[in-house]
């Protein structure tokens, strides 16, 4: 399981021209979920994001969370970030989760991060999707739990 964070000023999904999902300053979360992840899995990096350090305080430094900060989580599913890269110059998806199985446990993802989080928007898992930010910073980290 991986997630791609990056702290925005603003960001929105956008599919078929209609808003699905939107915040303003706050994280943006690409979300890819492999063959061996779960709920438990899931539920860890959900706590490890909404506790996550990188909004500056009152000194300037990264010491606030996104709760701290006043700000939004907006949470996309991205297979893509599961891709090897490693060899040739074609991904290979093979390690992301069946769409079947990570369609469930992204919405399961979803629900907990809603019940401990009061500003949680989504994207639509599958669809087509135009994500819209203005990074902060940039800042940008990659969070993987085992």
């Amino acid at each position: 399981m991986r997630a791609l964070l990056q702290r925005v000023l603003q960001a929105k999904v956008v599919v078929d021209g209609e808003t699905t999902g939107e915040i303003d300053k706050g994280i943006l979360v690409f979300l890819g979920l492999g063959k061996e992840d779960n709920l438990e899995k899931g539920k860890k990096l959900i706590d490890k994001i909404l506790k996550y350090r990188f909004f500056d305080d009152e000194q300037g430094k990264m010491g606030w969370n996104v709760s701290q900060a006043n700000g939004g989580i907006l949470l996309v599913s991205q297979f893509t970030l599961m891709a090897q890269t490693q060899k040739g110059l074609r991904p290979d998806f093979g390690p992301a989760m069946p769409p079947d199985q990570a369609k469930a446990l992204y919405e399961d993802l979803v629900a907990y991060a809603k019940t401990q989080f009061t500003h949680v928007e989504t994207g639509i898992f599958a669809a087509d999707m135009k994500v819209h930010l203005v990074n902060d910073g940039p800042v940008t980290f990659n969070l993987e739990v085992e």
